[in-house]
């Protein structure tokens, strides 16, 4: 659990913050997002389908690329592996925060990491839901194997990052 606070409120949402923010430090770039749990998300159980964490994940990695302006990337970077720990449940209404941090870049790939927080929720403390990592790697359209990335999407990363 992240916070063990008694009132639930100000300081586990904080506590998600600088988690958070801690775990984005270790990365060469990343970027953080939040949502809200909606009834579309979740499955018979009452809580969050497996499907939504990946989504999620996706919509901060798509965060970071805009932020860096390297729309190029999109269409260029099919994921090649992801993996997913399930910690905990997200429930609907849930706030939930997503960070995606870049972990390695390499030729033609990169490596992410991600971590997703539910927030305190009707009684629930806050928590990490879910973890990962993934691998995008750069086919440019009308290929059909890999190549390097292009020097627009080294460039962006080079000016955020230690790369």
């Amino acid at each position: 659990m992240i916070g063990q606070s008694d009132d639930m409120g100000a300081s586990q949402v904080s506590a998600v913050a600088d988690a958070a923010e801690e775990f984005l430090a270790a990365g060469l770039s990343g970027s953080v997002l939040e949502r809200h749990i909606e009834w579309i998300d979740t499955d018979a159980a009452g809580h969050q389908h497996n499907s939504v964490v990946m989504r999620f994940v996706e919509a901060a990695e798509a965060r970071l690329f805009r932020e860096l302006g390297v729309v190029s990337y999109f269409g260029n970077a099919p994921r090649v592996r992801h993996e997913i720990d399930y910690r905990a449940k997200l429930y609907f209404g849930q706030r939930v925060s997503t960070a995606v941090a870049i972990e390695h870049v390499g030729t033609s790939s990169i490596s992410f990491a991600f971590k997703v927080w539910g927030h305190p929720h009707e009684g629930r403390e806050a928590v990490l839901a879910a973890e990962g990592r993934f691998v995008t790697v750069c086919v440019p359209e009308g290929a059909e194997k890999s190549a390097p990335w292009p020097a627009t999407v080294l460039a962006a990363l080079k000016q955020r990052s230690t790369i």
